[in-house]
């Protein structure tokens, strides 16, 4: 449940409180407020549709009784009916005392603006261990860290997870070749990347040699494998366990570079035995049944088929997993709620899953959600591991930073130490690929394109990095001073006021992306106010203003958007340089 928090909302919503005499709450009202189709209208706008029902009138008759009670005062400088709406135009003053000194202290940041919240399990970033991470695994780590900053900012006690796959069929192919066929000698580094490549070549030898002579041996190596990694014994668990630690190791590598963590690891091996065997206890129960052969649950009343858990020959499946793990997430962490992000093949899956969670009495099994997303294909299409064609992310990562050096850090390199153009590289190419992850809605496909998510105009995360460090730059240069107080009342300036005006939507862009899972509205949101800014910079002078004081009031709005835009950037997981 959302809380009051923000002022300049519940101030409005008294004076309408009080001018319909107590006819609906305060919070009702809070809730009606919003932003006007038209910035010119006003800034905040209130729609009396929902009072018509219980004053019973028409909604423009009643905003022409509310603005007649509602005069303008120092906070609200004008107040206008159009139509049902009653449109509100703040002061320069009154946005400045409740926002932007908030802003410019850090107490707004500090804001809760939910409470009553559920104690959250939010699941993201599955890879697979012996393959290689490609830019696609990014779209779901982007994702799943941008709702678990979100969620956390908003006030929600989240608990971050992930589960790899570590074992199944891509293990024992890639183990297979390693064991009977690769000639090349391990790497000294990068070995977690080239177990991946090695996975590539035994898929498509595997594939090369279907219907000729050597499949029924690859059969029967392939099941030899799978049954000493099921037995935990043998030289090829051996294998699997010095293999599987080269991939763990990319992927912590991985994560320390986009500025991932994880509360809890959970893996596929821990929970594979388990989940046959509680799988075989529900049977045992009465709770499943025997279809063909097969053990599951019988969901065709819900439309959602047989529910699979236990194959003919005694194996679980990815589903059987999965209600082990939600079981142990429940028991274990006293999560009330789980969201789980994965991709938009998986629908149905998930529908069987939280479906049996239900019928097997989980009160939590209400409050699961997929969190559906669509693919990362190259201009030329789809990327595959088992095929190979994939754009490996440690190579995509060390080019980004390499263009970003050669195309708009070398200027600097007599100025700054190698240590920092290092680092500006790795945040510039951070930004780019959340950002460029981020800013498409869920439901549609992303076209990774390097070139495109480097630019540094456009909507892009290096345009809206650049736009902070130019903040910062402008207000070392001069000499902005968070003591000095300001009179917000001298911006009055058309543009002056649209900045602020959008400056005012933050914590409700926030809200949004957070209740709604898309990150992508508060890209768009940070994307906007950096033009706005760019807007601002370059019809109001900062450094040659015609007073003193309009100078520090116009260096404090620069101060508190720059302040705006790195808490958006931080929530979306992109860090924001110094200087670029």
């Amino acid at each position: 449940m959302r809380t009051l928090f923000d002022p300049i909302k519940k101030y409005l919503a008294e004076q309408i409180h009080l001018a319909c005499a107590g006819q609906t709450t305060v919070t009702d009202i809070v809730e009606q407020l919003m932003d006007p189709p038209n910035p010119e209208l006003g800034d905040l706008a209130f729609g009396c549709f929902t009072l018509a029902k219980i004053l019973r009138k028409g909604p423009p008759q009643i905003a022409a009784e509310l603005k007649a009670k509602i005069p303008a005062d120092q906070r609200i400088s004008k107040v206008e009916a159009i139509g049902p709406y009653l449109n509100f135009t703040l002061s320069e003053d009154f946005i400045g005392k409740m926002l932007l000194d908030p802003v410019r202290s850090g107490e707004f940041f500090k804001t809760r603006l939910t409470e009553s919240t559920p104690r959250t399990m939010i699941e993201y970033s599955q890879p697979n261990t012996h393959k290689e991470l490609h830019v696609g695994h990014m779209r779901n780590a982007c994702l799943g860290d941008a709702a678990v900053r979100l969620h956390r900012y908003s006030g929600y006690e989240v608990v971050s997870a992930t589960f790899p796959g570590d074992v199944g069929a891509h293990v024992a192919k890639c183990l297979w070749y390693l064991k009977f066929h690769n000639q090349e000698p391990v790497p000294p580094s990068g070995k977690g990347e080239w177990l991946g490549r090695m996975y590539s070549v035994a898929n498509l030898k595997l594939e090369d040699e279907l219907g000729t002579a050597k499949e029924q041996g690859n059969r029967e190596q392939l099941t030899l494998i799978l049954k000493q990694l099921e037995a935990k014994q043998g030289e090829f668990f051996d294998l699997w366990k010095e293999t599987r630690q080269w991939s763990l190791e990319l992927m912590t590598r991985i994560y320390q570079w986009a500025g991932i963590s994880f509360d809890k690891w959970y893996w596929e091996s821990d929970v594979d035995s388990d989940s046959v065997k509680y799988a075989k206890d529900l049977f045992a129960a009465g709770r499943l049944v025997k279809s063909e052969g097969a053990i599951g649950m019988d969901l065709e009343g819900e439309k959602l088929g047989f529910c699979m858990l236990l194959k003919t020959d005694g194996t679980g499946l990815y589903a059987t997993k999965d209600i082990e793990l939600a079981r142990r997430k429940f028991q274990e962490n006293q999560i009330e709620k789980s969201v789980y992000i994965v991709d938009v093949r998986q629908a149905l899956h998930f529908k069987q899953v939280f479906k049996a969670l239900e019928v097997l009495g989980f009160p939590q099994a209400k409050d699961c959600f997929h969190l559906q997303y669509n693919f990362v294909e190259l201009p030329d299409g789809p990327m595959s591991s088992r095929k190979g064609n994939i754009v490996a992310l440690t190579q995509l990562v060390q080019r980004m930073e390499e263009m970003v050096k050669a195309n708009y850090l070398s200027r600097y390199k007599d100025e700054w130490s190698a240590e920092e153009v290092n680092l500006v590289a790795s945040q510039v190419a951070q930004g780019a690929i959340k950002y460029g992850m981020l800013r498409i809605d869920t439901n549609k496909k992303i076209v990774f394109d390097m070139n495109e998510w480097l630019k540094i105009e456009g909507e892009s995360g290096p345009f809206v990095q650049y736009s902070t460090a130019r903040i910062n730059s402008l207000c070392a240069k001069l000499d902005y001073q968070a003591a000095v107080a300001v009179d917000w009342s001298l911006l009055k300036h058309s543009a002056e006021h649209q900045l602020m005006q959008l400056l005012l939507g933050f914590h409700n862009v926030v809200i949004g992306a957070t209740e709604n899972y898309k990150p992508a509205l508060l890209c768009t949101y940070l994307y906007e106010v950096a033009k706005r800014f760019n807007l601002f910079y370059h019809e109001c002078s900062i450094g040659n203003a015609e007073t003193l004081q309009l100078k520090s009031a116009r260096l404090a709005l620069a101060f508190a958007t720059g302040e705006i835009l790195k808490k958006g950037l931080s929530l979306l997981g992109i860090p924001a340089p110094n200087r670029m």
